[in-house]
């Protein structure tokens, strides 16, 4: 099939493990030199019975401020902060899938690397659930929110404004936070988790680089400036401005120029 149809297609399914499953088939036929891709297809939501994205019945989804602060010091903490993550992990597939099947004229190599980025996010969905498993749970166990897919809803007409927001704000907050998630998981004792959080944050830099790339690629076909234009995107769609600590190593492995960082740093305007 097609690549980006066959996109559309792993993005509706709901069942986790045949999504993970499609997400790395996908990725493996883009290598493959008889691999399908057509580049200008302008496809079309589903019925509205295929719902998108797909998803189990579980977990329940609610407003982030009900979603409770769990401490990685208790069993059932733990295994609740791992699976808030693990619901990040499953939104990134959806998120990648989502990128390859919704926007047309973009080049070839965009759509391959977005399919190796949910390939890879599938990856570290289901070390999360091997994980959780060892901790007595499963996903779907903990009530989550889905803040990225509302913004992935909020710039669906516009691959510049997913770019921006999405990759390069949303996901980029895991460079910041793993660290210190890391530091508390230590404290408790976890260290499969510890390594499990390495395994994505190398991997997080390289695909907030994708966002980083293609948002300026974006820019410059489109006569924008990235830095001013980003200000512009963020108020529009409502983005959260993000707040310290910043992991300025990670960001400036993943692209951030160093007048991205400067802004990034600087204080809201009264």
């Amino acid at each position: 099939m097609e690549l980006r149809h066959a996109a559309l297609r792993a993005l509706a399914l709901p069942d986790p493990a045949a999504k993970v499953a499609a997400a790395r088939a996908l990725h493996e036929a883009a290598g493959r030199d008889d691999a399908l891709l057509d580049t200008q297809a302008d496809l079309h939501e589903p019925a509205a019975a295929l719902v998108l994205p797909g998803r189990p019945a579980r977990p329940r989804l609610v407003p982030p401020e009900q979603v409770p602060r769990r401490t990685p010091f208790t069993p059932e903490g733990r295994a609740a902060l791992l699976h808030a993550v693990a619901h990040i992990e499953f939104n990134a597939i959806n998120l990648a899938l989502d990128v390859v099947w919704r926007f047309p004229g973009l080049p070839a190599a965009c759509y391959r690397d977005w399919l190796r980025v949910a390939a890879e996010e599938a990856l570290h969905f289901s070390l999360l659930a091997g994980h959780l498993a060892t901790l007595g749970h499963a996903y779907g166990d903990f009530d989550a929110h889905d803040g990225l897919w509302a913004m992935a809803e909020k710039t669906a007409a516009d691959p510049v404004a997913r770019m921006a927001l999405v990759p390069r704000t949303l996901e980029a907050r895991g460079l910041d936070a793993t660290p210190p998630m890391q530091a508390r998981l230590a404290r408790a004792g976890d260290a499969r988790a510890v390594q499990i959080l390495d395994v994505i944050l190398r991997d997080e830099v390289g695909h907030v680089a994708i966002g980083n790339h293609w948002y300026r690629w974006l820019c410059a076909r489109d006569g924008l400036d990235p830095l001013s234009h980003y200000a512009v995107l963020a108020a529009r769609h409502g983005a959260p401005r993000l707040k310290p600590p910043f992991n300025l190593d990670a960001r400036r492995r993943a692209g951030f120029t160093a007048g991205e960082l400067q802004a990034l740093q600087d204080p809201p305007a009264p």
